[in-house]
């Protein structure tokens, strides 16, 4: 923020310049809405926020434990509450993000209704949703800084000046609701041209941190299910250029790219790239296809095609869609030479899509990855795919039984049942889970935890908890007692839903509009003076 006070002087000294043309107009109001507006473009966002996302980065380099959080989106509304619900509860928006996830897009933004993660929705809801997240980003500072101007005014009416101190300090030190958006731009939605011109439309909506995985963008699947496709890493390097060209291009030289790979749970690719010396990225490649090997033509069946991996002739398996197969058992090897290869070649953080969040796994991976590259980091997926409270009871378990402890109270294959919610191997797990993120970061490269579908979840939570109670014996109680009194003692913004919406906003601004003839909604016949 600049100064208030300056603001304000600035845009006096400009209107008594224009003299009785603009003799209707007070550099106050044109300060307050100034401070009220602070980012103009999509462009200045993404520069402010990629700087706070590299210094972020750099402080996590020094210390892991200074990692960073966000929670996914599928709406507006939803990230400017969580921004909200941060400054509440812990005081500062410090380290903490939002995630625009794609698969949430696609379930719940999608013109053809709820679609699977496969790339199948429209792109362009992909920049319209991160401008939406700003705008609502945007509107809670103007929200906040407003509750302050009319703090101010009524202090000034009451002559104290010691208040109006106090105010104009918070005013010029407030803290944006502003924070980076990791970006889901899937698999690019199309070739790299596709990808660069998705990529620009991203980032002059805001967006610091595109992330981009390594799955054939026409056979795109959810990262937690089967038949996932991976590209060769020449045509996946070449999309991660073109998101670096669009950075570039807009001025967002700090801009960050996540490259994602699906290899641990990806048995196939689409194409053998050529190799044309050994040892190349191809040649790489190529060593985890699932191959037979042949010694003449005689041993090829009709429409085979043989390549020479190693010095041997050799016939990668095929499927009958055309597919390559992998080796079994190559999935974290692939991993790790995706995240070397990422890293060297334009990448800035890593994402390795797991099947379970197993500390161990991930750590294992990313020393690998460090024996090349010191500074590699992770983004990871702390994923609702994940059955948290099964798997973490069962690494207990299993941890317990290495130890030598008695498990004989306990049946793995059902640790989930409720019947153990309150003994002491639940009550270790739940621990773990709870020391988690810290754990990853310090012991497993991790700069980022987010949960990609959180509100998808909570909404339907919330939503049977209230259909269950409203339509059933407790009926409005269920709405007043589950929620609005809930607000109310949580002191939750919303229960003021009109101001939320901008109502008080917007009578300001009649007020600077139109003066005292303004024709304002905020009276004492508004119903949120209930509150």
């Amino acid at each position: 923020m600049g100064n208030y006070k300056s603001d304000i002087k600035e845009f006096s000294d400009l209107i008594a310049s224009k003299g009785e043309a603009w003799r209707g107009l007070n550099g106050k109001f044109a300060a307050r809405m100034r401070a009220q507006n602070r980012f103009q473009t999509g462009l200045e966002i993404a520069k402010y926020t990629s700087a706070i996302m590299r210094r972020d980065m750099n402080d996590y380099d020094k210390n892991p434990s200074n990692y960073t959080q966000s929670l996914g989106c599928w709406h507006g509304f939803i990230g400017q509450q969580k921004l909200i619900a941060i400054k509440k509860h812990h005081g500062t928006t410090n380290r903490r993000y939002l995630y625009l996830s794609g698969w949430m897009i696609a379930a719940l933004r999608s013109e053809f209704g709820p679609l699977p993660d496969q790339s199948m929705h429209e792109k362009t809801s992909v920049p319209a949703l991160i401008s939406e997240l700003y705008t609502f980003l945007r509107q809670a500072d103007a929200k906040y800084l407003g509750e302050l101007f009319n703090s101010y005014d009524r202090s000034e009416e009451m002559g104290d000046a010691r208040e109006m101190n106090a105010i104009e300090k918070k005013i010029d030190s407030f803290e944006t609701h502003i924070v980076p958006i990791i970006a889901d731009i899937d698999a690019g939605f199309g070739n790299e041209e596709a990808t660069y011109l998705l990529a620009k439309r991203m980032i002059e909506a805001g967006a610091c941190c595109i992330q981009l995985e390594n799955q054939v963008s026409d056979a795109k699947q959810c990262g937690h299910q089967d038949g996932k496709v991976t590209v060769p890493h020449e045509e996946f390097l070449a999309k991660v250029n073109a998101v670096r060209y669009a950075f570039l291009e807009l001025g967002v030289n700090e801009g960050v790219i996540v490259a994602r790979t699906d290899s641990l749970g990806a048995g196939l690719t689409q194409k053998i790239p050529v190799s044309k010396s050994p040892g190349d990225l191809a040649s790489h490649y190529n060593q985890f296809l699932k191959t037979r090997p042949v010694d003449s033509v005689c041993d090829m069946n009709e429409g085979d095609t043989a390549i020479k991996i190693g010095g041997e002739l050799v016939v990668p398996e095929r499927l009958p869609n055309g597919l390559f197969r992998f080796k079994d058992g190559t999935g974290e090897a692939r991993c790790i030479l995706d995240g070397i290869t990422s890293l060297q070649n334009g990448a800035d953080l890593l994402w390795i899509e797991t099947e379970q969040p197993h500390i161990g796994q991930i750590g294992a991976m990313v020393e690998k990855i460090r024996e090349v590259v010191p500074n590699a980091k992770l983004v990871y997926n702390n994923s609702p795919s994940f059955n948290w409270t099964l798997n973490f009871r069962q690494q207990i378990y299993d941890a317990w039984c290495e130890n030598g402890r008695d498990v004989s109270d306990y049946i793995r294959d059902e640790l989930m049942q409720s019947r153990y919610d309150s003994s002491a191997l639940a009550r270790e797990a739940d621990e773990k889970i709870k020391s988690f993120q810290l754990d990853a970061s310090i012991h497993a490269g991790i700069f980022h935890h987010l949960i990609t579908l959180p509100t998808y979840h909570t909404a339907a939570l919330s939503t049977d908890n209230l259909a269950k109670g409203y339509f059933g014996e407790d009926g409005m109680l269920a709405y007043v007692a589950g929620i609005q009194r809930n607000e109310i003692r949580q002191q939750i913004d919303c229960v003021k839903h009109q101001a939320m919406a901008g109502s008080n906003i917007g009578d300001d601004h009649k007020e600077y509009f139109s003066g005292e003839q303004a024709l304002k909604a905020a009276g004492k016949d508004n119903t949120m003076n209930q509150f």
